[in-house]
């Protein structure tokens, strides 16, 4: 295994910190490896950055009969490394019907929330790199995302089904690319696995990323800076949300009342937003559905989203959808 240059991990050490957002507190450091090049490479850098205080884990979805030995491959790196290693199942069977990817994504989630509570890990680092944001970036535009789903995913926010914890969810790798990455992991000579379905055309972020393989006129950095740019927008327009929520909306038990009279439609779809996440006690939703609901409010109609009944006003109101017809 060739050196780790000084460069190449002041690089990693300086954006950890930037993050992270403020000093480094000394705490466990917990870190998700899937055994790609992007993941592998985060290991060696993680390593030296948090030794003995580092703790790994991948989750084996079981959705290929290669999972459980790519797995085991990881758990091999870390016990050389010194590092305790978890091999992490979904609770829940991930199955077709629907987005498979994104259900895979949620399982993973979860799992690695779980175990970051259950050892007590104040943060998890992820693997993102630059052409990941790049490929998200033209993956929701092909989806008529707005200001949020366009804007760089964030570098550190809360981890999800684990906020209430406090587990934060860290992204150190977003200004690095896949090519240097893939490369730090290829020095070290350990096996690296790639996941067939990054190739496979039938998800859509494979067929993206063949896009910009084939395409130099949409290079990836710059993909990832328009991203970063409406980061700034993005914090604007959730600035004026969370001010519009202050005098705007009415908690009363498991009814909220907003008023959205003369509001953009931006905020609306915020206050909206928040509403229903507030009603499903935190749990997110992929957002899908949101501008339907919010022309039906704004033309008298009730409509319901992801267990929610929203009906319109003045004012808006919202509460969970009573169960269907032959539900408990």
């Amino acid at each position: 295994m060739r050196e780790l240059t000084e460069a190449s991990f002041d690089r990693f050490i300086a954006d950890y910190r930037s993050a992270l957002g403020t000093q480094d507190d000394g705490s466990p450091v917990g870190i998700a490896v899937s055994g790609g090049g992007d993941s592998l490479a985060l290991l060696r850098l993680a390593v030296r950055a948090f030794s003995g205080r580092l703790a790994a884990a991948t989750v084996d979805h079981g959705m290929r009969p290669e999972s459980a030995q790519e797995a085991q491959a990881v758990a091999d790196i870390c016990a050389t490394l010194g590092v305790p290693h978890a091999v992490l199942s979904p609770t829940v069977p991930i199955a077709a019907p629907g987005n498979l990817q994104q259900k895979a994504r949620q399982a993973r989630y979860r799992a690695l929330s779980d175990w970051a509570v259950e050892r007590s890990l104040t943060r998890i680092l992820t693997a993102h790199s630059r052409d990941d944001v790049a490929e998200t970036f033209l993956m929701r535009a092909a989806r008529g995302a707005g200001v949020s789903g366009l804007a760089r995913m964030a570098a550190e926010t809360a981890m999800p089904y684990a906020a209430e914890s406090g587990v934060r969810l860290v992204r150190p790798l977003l200004d690095w690319s896949r090519a240097e990455l893939r490369a730090l992991a290829e020095s070290t000579g350990w096996p690296i696995a790639d996941d067939p379905s990054n190739t496979n055309p039938k998800y859509d972020r494979a067929r993206i990323r063949r896009l910009l393989a084939n395409a130099p006129d949409l290079p990836s950095d710059r993909l990832a800076q328009a991203a970063r740019n409406l980061n700034e927008a993005e914090a604007a327009l959730q600035w004026l949300a969370d001010e519009a929520w202050l005098t705007r909306a009415t908690v009363d038990g498991t009814t909220i009342r907003i008023d959205a009279a003369e509001l953009p439609r931006e905020t609306r779809r915020r206050l909206a937003a928040r509403a229903i996440r507030q009603l499903r006690n935190g749990e997110d939703w992929p957002g899908e559905g949101l501008d339907g609901l919010i022309d039906h409010l704004d033309s008298g109609r009730a409509a319901t989203l992801a267990g929610i009944l929203a009906r319109p006003g003045p004012p808006w109101r919202f509460a969970p959808a009573p169960p269907r017809h032959g539900q408990s």
